[in-house]
């Protein structure tokens, strides 16, 4: 079975992935984390960081199923953040809360009049947008009081988990491996990937949670800045999953 090559140079220097040590935090989470996480990744044949960037050797899953069941992916964050609640010490180099806030805030103040003028987003959902103008720093800060710091993926979207054959859920591209409220995980699952009618399924499976209304307005500055990346009439099934982040609140 082919293994997946991930290569990655150098960040820009002063870009995000520079700032918040993106590509070198997955390279440490696979030679460090990986082993004890808990739950499924994929096996690491070969993680290196030198002055030319960093390379991973993984294990291939491009033959799971891409994504997860809402309710099944919803308990393998569980099981990720219960394990993990209280236990970073070990790791002091994982990324606290709101490295990079400052950039995110600048990016999306700058992105927002193109996304306000797009015609595939409804009137609550653009209402909402614009009240994040000049206030994403001040959401990010309430998501350190959304609960107890835990291991969490920092983007559990669809696009980075996959299901194998016996229903097993692993988790891809841990760039964003952060210490952070385990319900951020699960926000931001809900909003980029799960379909509103099927956001009680995910939410009762993940069981228990305080924090959520605290948490989505900082995931929904994540959910603004993806559509700002589709063409015009493409962001529907944003749409929908804003509506239905702006209606919990």
């Amino acid at each position: 079975m082919p293994n997946y090559v991930k290569r990655r140079p150098p960040a820009v220097p002063g870009s995000i992935p520079d700032v918040l040590k993106m590509f070198q935090s997955e390279v440490r989470f696979y030679t460090e984390i990986a082993p004890v996480v808990g739950v499924r990744v994929p096996e690491c044949y070969q993680a290196e960081q030198t002055v030319d960037g960093t390379l991973l050797v993984l294990e291939d899953l491009s033959a799971w199923t891409p994504g997860a069941a809402p309710d099944a992916g919803a308990r393998a964050l569980r099981e990720l953040h219960d394990r993990w609640v209280g236990r970073l010490e070990q790791w002091p180099w994982i990324r606290p809360i709101g490295a990079g806030e400052d950039l995110v805030a600048a990016l999306y103040d700058e992105a927002w009049p193109a996304i306000a003028a797009r015609s595939d987003l409804s009137p609550a959902v653009l209402e909402f947008g614009q009240r994040l103008v000049g206030k994403v720093q001040d959401v990010d800060r309430v998501v350190a009081t959304a609960g107890p710091l835990t291991l969490v993926h920092g983007d559990a979207s669809a696009q980075n988990l996959r299901t194998g054959p016996n229903g097993e859920v692993a988790f891809l591209d841990w760039e964003d491996v952060s210490a952070a409220p385990g319900v951020l995980d699960l926000a931001w699952f809900l909003v980029s990937s799960v379909e509103p009618a099927a956001w009680s399924d995910a939410l009762n499976a993940y069981g228990p949670v305080d924090g959520l209304r605290s948490v989505l307005p900082s995931v929904m500055v994540q959910g603004y800045l993806s559509v700002s990346d589709l063409p015009d009439g493409a962001a529907t099934a944003w749409n929908a999953r804003l509506g239905s982040a702006v209606g919990m609140l």
